[in-house]
Parts: structure tokens; sequence; C-alpha cells
């Protein structure tokens, strides 16, 4: 029986992701702008193939509507 969370093992890819991709500071929010965290995510999700279109439609709008609040911005903290 696996144990694997197929959306938490994401999650962790997406937050090293903005760490890498982030012009924030060391240390800072690592914020990317809304469009490239939702082409990742969605890479992501496609490459995995255990999280449903309505899982990932669904939290896209819930991190949208936080990046809305930040200039287009996704932070870390969001997710």
């Amino acid at each position: 029986i696996s144990c694997r969370n197929p959306l938490q093992s994401l999650l962790t890819s997406l937050k090293q992701a903005c760490e890498i991709l982030t012009r924030d500071p060391e240390g800072g929010a690592a914020r990317i702008p809304f469009e490239t965290f939702s082409f990742l995510y969605l890479y992501l999700a496609d490459i995995d193939g255990e999280i449903s279109k309505t899982e990932t439609t669904a939290f896209l709008l819930g991190i949208k509507e936080q990046a809305d609040k930040h200039s287009g911005m996704v932070l870390i903290r969001h997710f």
C-alpha cells in the first residue's frame, strides 16, 4: 500500500520551483507570477496523473484569488 500523497509531492515541487524562480532576495516570500505558477502546476499535475481536473481547477481558482490580492504574484504561503 502506497502512502504517497500526490498533491503534497506536487506542492513540495512547486515550493522548490518558487524558491528557484523568484526574484525576491534569499529568505524572502519567493513570489512568482500566477501565470508561471499555473503553468508549472498544470504541467506537474498532468505528469503525476493522480490529480483530477476538477481538483486542479478548484486549486488554481483559490490560488488565483490569493494572487490577485498580491499584484498577481503567488506566495508559497498561498499553498
